[in-house]
C-alpha cells in the first residue's frame, strides 16, 4: 500500500535480433537466453511476448551483406523490414520499434559514413533518414535512431513527414554513452567498429551536463520519446531527464548488465530473479517511464506470479 515505486510488465520493451531466413533461431552466446530470429520466429516470439504482458518490441535487423553506404539498413525486404510487417499482421496491438543505425550494415562497422578516414556527421543524415523512412513503409510505430549523430531527430522528422508518415514517432536515443557494457550486444548484432571507436560521437561516461543539452535537443527537433542508454550506471541522468523534460523517459538496461546478472546467477552468486527485479525497480525509481530490457518476457512473467 505505501509502495512509492512500482514495476509492471507495461512498462517493458523487449529487444528483438533478426536475421534473413525462414525457421531460423541462432542462440547467442554472449547473451543467455536470447538468439537471433528470422522474421517469422521474430513474429511468434512478439506474440508470445505480448501474451505475457510485453506490449513493445524494439527490433534489430541485421544485415545480410555489409557495405560502405549500409545498402542493406534501407532495402526493401531487408530482414528488419520483414520482421516490422510479420509482428504488426501477426499481433497488430503491439507496439513495434525499429533501432535505426548503420553500423550493423557498414562493412567499417561505423554509426555513419566515412569521408577523410572519420565519420562525416552531415554526410550520414541522409541514410539515417533513408532507413527510418524504409521502416515506415515496413508498417513500423516507433524509429529510434541510435547513431547519435547531431541534428538526425529534425532529419528523419522531415523525412516521415515528406512521405507522409507523419504518425511515426521518434524514440531518440539522446543520452548514449560509448560505453564499456555494449560488448554482447556487439557479438550478437555483428556491429564491432573495424577501425577506432564511437568516442567522437557517442557521450564521454564522465559528463552529465552535456547530456541534458543532447536530450533537449532533441525534444526541440521533435523526439516524442527519449532514451538514456546504458540505465543502471546512469541513474543519476534518468533522474535529471525526467524532471527536465515532459516527454516520457526510457531506458535501456544493456547488453552487459543483462549479461553480469546471468553470469552471476549461473555461478550461484546472487539469486537472478531478486536482482533483476531489483534493478528494473530501481531504473523505475530513477526517474524511466519505460525500460527496455532482454528481460521483458521473464519479469512480467514474474510480476504475473506475485500478483495472482
Amino acid at each position: 500500500m505505501v509502495r512509492e515505486t512500482h514495476l509492471s510488465s507495461d512498462q517493458l520493451i523487449l529487444p528483438l535480433f533478426v536475421v534473413s531466413g525462414q525457421g531460423v533461431t541462432q542462440p547467442i552466446d554472449a547473451l543467455p537466453g536470447q538468439s537471433r530470429l528470422s522474421p517469422d520466429r521474430a513474429a511468434e516470439a512478439a506474440e508470445r511476448a505480448y501474451g505475457a504482458g510485453v506490449p513493445a518490441v524494439l527490433l534489430f535487423g541485421l544485415a545480410d551483406e555489409k557495405d560502405e553506404i549500409a545498402s542493406d539498413a534501407y532495402r526493401e525486404g531487408a530482414p528488419g523490414q520483414q520482421a516490422i510487417a510479420a509482428i504488426k499482421a501477426a499481433v497488430p496491438e503491439m507496439v513495434v520499434i525499429s533501432d535505426v543505425c548503420l553500423c550493423a550494415f557498414t562493412d567499417h562497422g561505423h554509426c555513419g559514413v566515412i569521408v577523410d578516414g572519420d565519420v562525416d556527421n552531415d554526410a550520414s543524415l541522409e541514410l539515417i533518414t533513408r532507413t527510418a523512412v524504409s521502416h515506415a513503409e515496413a508498417g513500423v510505430d516507433l524509429v529510434a535512431p541510435s547513431d547519435m549523430m547531431d541534428g538526425r531527430v529534425a532529419a528523419i522528422r522531415e523525412g516521415l513527414d515528406d512521405h507522409g508518415f507523419t504518425g511515426v514517432g521518434i524514440l531518440s536515443y539522446a543520452a548514449k554513452y560509448a560505453s564499456a557494457f555494449y560488448g554482447p550486444f556487439r557479438e550478437a548484432a555483428g556491429s564491432a567498429p573495424g577501425f577506432g571507436d564511437r568516442r567522437g560521437y557517442q557521450m564521454d561516461p564522465a559528463n552529465s551536463r552535456e547530456a541534458q543539452r543532447e536530450i533537449a535537443q532533441d525534444v526541440a527537433e521533435g523526439a516524442d520519446l527519449i532514451m538514456v542508454k546504458p540505465a543502471g550506471p546512469y541513474l543519476d541522468v534518468i533522474a535529471a531527464a525526467s524532471e527536465a523534460v515532459d516527454v516520457p523517459v526510457v531506458a535501456y538496461q544493456v547488453s552487459g548488465e543483462y549479461g553480469m546478472l546471468k553470469a552471476a546467477a549461473e555461478r550461484g552468486w546472487l539469486d537472478e530473479r531478486s536482482a533483476a527485479l531489483e534493478t528494473l525497480t530501481a531504473i523505475r525509481r530513477a526517474g524511466a517511464d519505460l525500460i527496455i530490457t532482454y528481460y521483458a518476457q521473464q519479469v512480467a512473467g514474474w510480476l504475473t506470479e506475485e500478483s495472482s
